[in-house]
């Protein structure tokens, strides 16, 4: 049986394409992956469908109200006996790593609660295990930080991607420690560009000496705080 991921959200409508696609669309009909789509609204509070309400004490915008997320959550917990771990996307979250997707892609089941307008009613943060945030800025919902989310743990998980050893010699894997090596194909010289010599040489050791310097160059030119994170 394979990953199970659960998202609620008010627009399920817009992950069609991004479950459907590549990667992701061949290992859900695989079976290596299931996502399953919950509305919000299903759990309104009334005909209209609220969900949201202002806030206590004033200010801008709307705020999602406790009971719908609550019962659309203990629901989706018993549609499958695996224990969940649920997870809240907010900008509040901690900022996702690979580190952290890793983790994730080595659980069984995980339940993706997408926030909306102003945020969530504070006390919904008591049905988290985790909140995540993928990047230092603000979106109109969760439900882009969903499909990240998504895309990152599922293709971890065995079987997913196609190459053997595919996901161990990616930026941000734990065999590199920092960015990814320059990759190259065909055609050798484009433009007046090569291929770098080495490259060519099927020197295999020389190879893997010239990728890890380079990865290393290029994490310090780039991305230097993941060298002083160690």
């Amino acid at each position: 049986m394979g990953l199970r991921i659960d998202v609620i959200t008010l627009f399920p409508d817009a992950f069609a394409g991004v479950l459907d696609a590549s990667i992701l669309g061949r290992a859900r009909r695989e079976g290596r992956v299931e996502v399953v789509l919950t509305n919000l609204r299903d759990f309104a509070l009334d005909a209209r469908g609220t969900v949201d309400d202002k806030p206590f004490g004033g200010g801008a915008g709307m705020v999602l109200r406790p009971e719908p997320i609550f019962d659309a959550v203990e629901q989706v917990r018993g549609l499958d006996e695996r224990p969940a771990a649920v997870v809240l996307l907010t900008p509040q979250g901690e900022r996702l790593r690979q580190s952290r997707v890793a983790s994730l892609a080595a659980v069984e089941r995980l339940i993706l609660v997408c926030g909306h307008y102003e945020g969530f009613d504070e006390r919904v943060r008591g049905l988290a295990d985790l909140e995540i945030s993928i990047g230092d800025y603000v979106l109109t919902g969760g439900e882009l930080p969903a499909m990240v989310l998504v895309d990152a743990v599922a293709r971890l998980v065995p079987g997913v991607l196609g190459a053997e050893n595919g996901a161990e010699e990616e930026s941000f894997s734990p065999a590199l420690g920092g960015l990814e090596y320059p990759q190259y194909t065909r055609p050798r010289v484009f433009r007046g560009m090569a291929v770098p010599e080495v490259l060519l040489s099927g020197d295999h050791g020389a190879i893997a000496r010239w990728r890890a310097e380079e990865s290393v160059r290029r994490t310090r030119e780039r991305r230097g705080d993941l060298l002083a994170d160690g």
